[in-house]
């Protein structure tokens, strides 16, 4: 199974991360997310996959969450109303992610990545 990276072309950290997959030669399938956003149901699985606090999908930098007034209502949020607001608009979401068997890479950390992504290549 290919990694899926999602990612926002525009986006100069999912550029980052591109030019990182392509120098290790690392075979994805590339999805727009914002043409091809999340569903929840989808955001669920990601959620539990990555074993982390699901607030971490939330890209709280992004001028979508400031304008909902996100901050303190996701504090409150359980993880399924997370994902029905993140299945609304994929500007909303952390980026890039990379979903493998086994676990969600959550925006672009090098270190992470080579660790998660060298280790385990199959060619």
């Amino acid at each position: 199974m290919k990694p899926l990276f999602l990612c926002y072309p525009k986006c100069s950290t999912c550029q980052k991360a591109k030019k990182f997959l392509a120098e290790n030669q690392i075979v994805v399938e590339e999805r727009h997310i914002v043409e091809d956003h999340p569903q929840k149901t989808e955001l669920l699985k990601w959620m539990e996959q990555s074993q982390g606090d699901p607030k971490k999908f939330f890209n709280t930098s992004g001028l979508v969450y400031r304008e909902m007034a996100l901050k303190d209502k996701v504090k409150t949020m359980s993880p399924a109303e997370m994902a029905e607001i993140l299945a609304t608009n994929g500007m909303l979401v952390k980026r890039p992610l990379v979903i493998l068997e086994d676990t969600v890479l959550i925006g672009f950390k090098e270190e992470q990545w080579k660790a998660a992504l060298l280790t385990n290549k199959q060619d």
